[in-house]
């Protein structure tokens, strides 16, 4: 299999926090499209283009599907034919935190399924170790040292390199790091949700901690579930997410307000001569705190759409401005 042999010259690689990893500015995220009921032919060109336009790292979690675990498996399955000979140049991450078997034992923050998932996750994908093991949501029960020692024993056991966490609230994940920093496996990077419709990172006081504190941040759902796209300027399409009664987007969420807003953001991107989704994700690599923005993408053309917000990734004070008026103007 050859890939480009350029595919490193035009991607934005960034620090992530105060660690020797550099990841690209655009990642490409595992939680849709590539379970067994997406095509395959589809999902395997999106990995190819992905690779060939210098994303080397490909996020996934042990639930991805559906059915869970299927994408873990899919990606495995080309990880080991197309991309054999690249596996160093790639970095793979995926996460346990969330419900993915049946008794007490498959869910939340315990040693017994952290360490459990990520041996069947390295099952599915044919590896020897990730690069990046998350703990995806805080669990309100099991302590937070039996969380953080399990993400260390697995470091120590050779089965990630780098550990990180996901969805945690600053207070929450300023004690993570704290107990991570002593046991001697600090905290990499941070995956919350942040996009230009959810800024709770901003007035929770994260991104400031995570600055603090050297960790990355790596914002998913960076495009609001698909409503910082052209796909909603005119209402709701039948086959998008909204329309779907178990979506995570829903219909009661797209107000008439929230499609004005999405109109003037629009109107704004034209202008600068790019496409909404390339306006919103330039505006969280604005500020390099962020690492890298994890997409998804149903296509290879949806990707390559992402990937060129690079092209114009600066603001003017004009622009900041109005982006920040359209969104105070409208209440939610």
């Amino acid at each position: 299999m050859k890939f480009n042999a350029l595919r490193y010259a035009d991607m934005q690689y960034r620090r992530c926090g105060h660690s020797g990893l550099k990841l690209p500015a655009i990642s490409l995220g595992l939680w849709h499209n590539f379970g067994d009921v997406d095509d395959e032919k589809v999902y395997r060109k999106t990995l190819h283009h992905a690779f060939d336009a210098g994303i080397t790292h490909f996020d996934l979690a042990n639930n991805y599907g559906p059915p869970p675990g299927s994408a873990e498996t899919n990606f495995g399955k080309f990880l080991h034919t197309d991309f054999k000979r690249h596996r160093d140049e790639l970095v793979i991450s995926t996460k346990a935190g969330y419900t993915m078997w049946d008794g007490p034992y498959g869910d939340w923050g315990s040693k017994k399924y952290l360490v459990s998932s990520l041996d069947q996750s390295l099952k599915r994908m044919k590896l020897e170790y990730v690069d990046i093991f998350y703990h995806h949501r805080p669990d309100p029960e099991t302590p937070l040292e039996e969380t953080m020692t399990a993400l260390d024993l697995i470091v120590r056991q050779g089965k990630a390199l780098y550990v990180g966490l996901s969805n945690y609230r600053k207070e929450e994940a300023a004690k993570a790091f704290k107990l991570l920093k002593r046991l001697g496996t600090p905290c990499l990077i941070h995956q919350p949700k942040y996009s230009m419709f959810e800024r709770w990172v901003e007035d929770d006081g994260l991104l400031d901690l995570l600055e603090q504190e050297g960790v990355g941040c790596i914002p998913f759902s960076p495009l609001a579930q698909g409503l910082l796209t052209n796909k909603y300027l005119k209402g709701i399409p039948k086959n998008s997410r909204a329309a779907k009664k178990h979506g995570f987007l829903q219909k009661d969420q797209i107000t008439r307000e929230r499609l004005q807003q999405v109109q003037q953001l629009n109107a704004l991107a034209v202008k600068r001569g790019q496409t909404l989704a390339q306006m919103a994700l330039a505006w969280l690599l604005k500020d390099r705190r962020v690492t890298s923005v994890l997409v998804g993408a149903s296509s290879s053309a949806q990707l390559l759409d992402s990937v060129g917000c690079l092209k114009n990734s600066t603001f003017s004070k004009e622009e900041l401005s109005r982006i920040g008026r359209i969104l105070k103007e409208t209440s939610l």
